[in-house]
């Protein structure tokens, strides 16, 4: 009963706490948007806006604390967990943007973000009272959280492996885009905003795939498969993870890059994962477009607008991607098959995905001669991708021409290899290219 109270308590408080800040910050909005403090993180002349940063340390460390409990009292609760932990990203990042106005010189104007965010925390703020006032309660003694092993565990989530490809197809993307170095604070930002994204992602699609990968060898030993994390924690640090990105490339990229991440999250969670993979044996090859927006959003991050050269990357990734997960379900068409997955091998046979594999390899070798071709790049691609490519024709090849699973499982290695590498040479292209 304690633990009722105390929960209904916190989310009732952290609402009247809420509701109040953002009734003072209206009434003596006058004076906090008049306040000259550049360069002045105190801004010591200022009474209102003493109280105000005052306001905002305290309900920052009560949210925390508040966060801090649900955490602590409620990690199966699905909507109070995941509607707690926005209400804390927002509200942290409303802190971010209102505290920039009055101390930094302003490079953006982002008074409709803050507006926007600001109505958001209100919002959250009661849905998270609802919450907690309709939601039965029990006494629930969890497991004491081992530390070292949920840092593990919350990497794995984020698939790293995938989230590593991925990053460097952004920050090639970036090179390409500016012939050399970008910007070091838009590269750090999209880098960081990237991993999130990504692991957000990851994350959001290893809560939604949960049952599934209790039914595979490959993938049983995942954090909510294992038993080692609830669900609903999954959802909410992906979620989280996600949300974060989406401001950091906001406040810190440009909204074009934003608008890019946010499709690319809803591609790979609700198109792919949720619609495709269990529906079609097309499922990878329209869910490859999913793992293709980093490279677009890399170059969008420098130069704030799309063009050939970005979408022939993003071609280039979609073309990568059948090949890739083919020959890792040539391996593993047995779990797929109990998992009800309708990868191609186990619904057209072997035959027919070898076949699929090289063709489609031959559109992805093709497709990365379009860039030297109309003169985008210049000989170090040239050489590089079309080494690459032919190794890529060679695997693909014994592929289509070997039997059993070990050339196949060979084959999907050497993709991820050969993704990283071409990948790596557009960087070194684009630095030659302009005499570096």
């Amino acid at each position: 009963m304690q633990n009722k109270v105390t929960k209904n308590n916190l989310s009732k408080f952290q609402l009247f706490a809420i509701s109040g800040f953002f009734l003072f910050s209206f009434l003596f909005r006058n004076d906090l948007g008049n306040a000259d403090c550049v360069g002045s993180p105190f801004c010591w002349g200022n009474l209102v806006f003493l109280i105000h940063r005052s306001l905002v340390v305290l309900l920052s460390g009560f949210l925390l604390w508040h966060e801090y409990n649900v955490w602590r009292q409620s990690r199966e609760d699905k909507r109070l967990l995941l509607a707690s932990t926005t209400l804390l990203v927002l509200f942290l990042f409303e802190v971010i943007i209102g505290y920039s106005f009055a101390i930094l010189p302003q490079e953006g104007d982002f008074r409709g973000l803050h507006a926007i965010t600001s109505i958001s925390i209100l919002l959250m703020s009661g849905y998270v009272y609802l919450i907690a006032q309709n939601t039965f309660e029990h006494e629930t003694n969890y497991a004491q959280v081992d530390l070292r092993q949920r840092i593990s565990d919350v990497i794995t989530l984020t698939k790293p492996v995938i989230v590593m490809l991925l990053l460097t197809t952004t920050i090639a993307g970036m090179f390409f885009a500016g012939k050399g170095m970008p910007d070091f604070q838009i590269l750090i930002a999209t880098m960081l905003g990237g991993i999130l994204a990504a692991g957000g992602s990851g994350a959001i699609n290893q809560y939604l795939d949960a049952n599934l990968d209790k039914e595979m060898q490959r993938t049983a030993d995942r954090p909510i498969p294992a038993g080692r994390i609830y669900p609903a924690e999954v959802l909410a640090i992906g979620v989280a993870f996600c949300l974060i990105s989406l401001y950091l490339f906001f406040i810190f990229v440009n909204p074009l890059s934003t608008l890019l991440t946010f499709f690319g999250m809803v591609y790979y969670v609700y198109i792919y994962s949720v619609l495709l993979k269990k529906a079609t044996t097309q499922n990878i090859v329209i869910g490859g477009g999913a793992g293709a927006f980093p490279a677009m959003i890399g170059w969008t991050a420098v130069t704030g607008s799309l063009d050939w050269p970005p979408i022939i990357l993003f071609a280039i990734i979609f073309m990568w991607t059948p090949p890739h997960f083919w020959s890792l379900a040539i391996v593993r068409q047995k779990d797929y098959a109990r998992a009800s997955v309708p990868m191609l091998p186990v619904v057209k046979g072997e035959e027919a995905t070898r076949k699929a594999i090289f063709e489609y390899s031959i559109g992805l070798v093709l497709t990365t001669l379009l860039l030297p071709i109309f003169n985008y790049t210049g000989w170090i691609f040239l050489v590089g991708s079309s080494l690459l490519g032919i190794g890529f024709l060679w695997m693909a090849w014994r592929v289509e021409t070997t039997p059993g699973n070990k050339v196949a499982w060979q084959m999907y290695k050497f993709s991820s290899y050969y993704l990283l590498l071409i990948f790596t040479i557009l960087i070194v292209d684009s630095l030659y290219f302009i005499g570096y």
